[in-house]
Order: structure tokens, then C-alpha cells, then sequence
């Protein structure tokens, strides 16, 4: 089944059957992240059946794990999910600070408000930095809520050589 870190939660990769709870917890992601960029107050959820539908397709792909922590369930059968993280690997051009161009991405990890303080974050974490480094990724990039930025450090996780600018058409 899933995977132990010394003591901590059992991590495994997800599956088809996990997507509406995957949907759940990245909805949840943004919730939490607030403010007009990450919640703007015209959106509606029309995202979240894009996000279905991207989530199922990426289940399988060679360049994207998703790692989910299951609940403990409320006795009926149904444990939810209680953390999931995303994580990706892009194909850059090489360069002097990038040898073979292979860029990580996590690009989020998050963790259900009930079963937070329990190590299902780091578990995960951990879990996608092994697969970063079984694919010889150069580099890994995330961007930390307040929250996850100290367990982040705690990785290994330094401040950004670039400066970070976005543009939207």
C-alpha cells in the first residue's frame, strides 16, 4: 500500500478513484491562500470541473505525481483524503546553472484543517523530493504559504535566486 516515513503517515499515490477528493483539497488550497489573486470575487466554480478533468488526465503521466495521505475514515467506509501534494517536472533548455534543464515543481501541498500537526505535509514532501531526485531534477521550485514555509526551510528550501514576475493576457 502506501509508504511510511520512519513514524510518520502512510503516502501513496493517488488514483482515479481519489479525484473528488483531490478537487476538494485544492479548492481548499486557494481558500486558505485568500486574497484577490488566488480567490479573485469574480470567479465562480466553473474551475473546479477544468481542474477534474486536468487532475484525471495527470494521474498517469510520467512528469506529474500527486501523493495523497488517506483519512481515518468515519465508519462507513469513506476515509477521505487527509493531504495530497502535487508535483511536476519540466524540460528547460540546459544551461550553466541548470545541466540538464530538469526543473521541479511542487505545485501544491495541502492538508484537510483535521488532520493538521500530524506530519502528513513532510510525509508527502518527502515522498516527492525521493521522486525529484530519482529523475535527476537540477532544481525544485514551490511557492510556501506563511504556514508551509518552515517546514519547506527545514527541507532545504532557500529563497529563490530569481526575481519572480508573472503576466496575464
Amino acid at each position: 500500500m502506501g509508504q511510511r516515513e520512519g513514524n510518520g503517515p502512510a503516502v501513496r499515490q493517488a488514483v482515479e478513484y481519489d479525484l473528488v477528493e483531490l478537487v476538494r483539497l485544492r479548492a481548499l488550497l486557494f481558500e486558505n491562500l485568500g486574497g484577490h489573486f488566488f480567490s479573485p470575487a469574480s470567479a465562480d466554480d466553473d474551475w473546479l470541473d477544468a481542474l477534474a478533468v486536468v487532475l484525471k488526465e495527470q494521474l498517469t503521466a510520467d512528469a506529474v505525481r500527486i501523493l495523497v495521505v488517506d483519512g481515518e475514515g468515519d465508519g462507513d467506509g469513506d476515509r477521505g483524503l487527509a493531504a495530497c501534494g502535487i508535483a511536476s517536472i519540466e524540460q528547460r533548455l540546459p544551461g550553466p546553472h541548470l545541466r540538464n534543464g530538469r526543473i521541479g515543481h511542487v505545485i501544491g501541498v495541502v492538508t484537510d484543517p483535521s488532520y493538521r500537526r500530524r506530519g502528513h505535509s513532510r510525509s508527502i514532501m518527502r515522498g516527492l523530493l525521493d521522486w525529484f531526485e530519482e529523475r535527476e531534477v537540477a532544481r525544485v521550485d514551490l511557492y510556501a504559504s506563511a504556514e508551509g514555509e518552515p517546514l519547506y526551510r527545514e527541507l532545504g528550501f532557500t529563497n529563490h535566486p530569481d526575481p519572480a514576475l508573472y503576466w496575464r493576457p
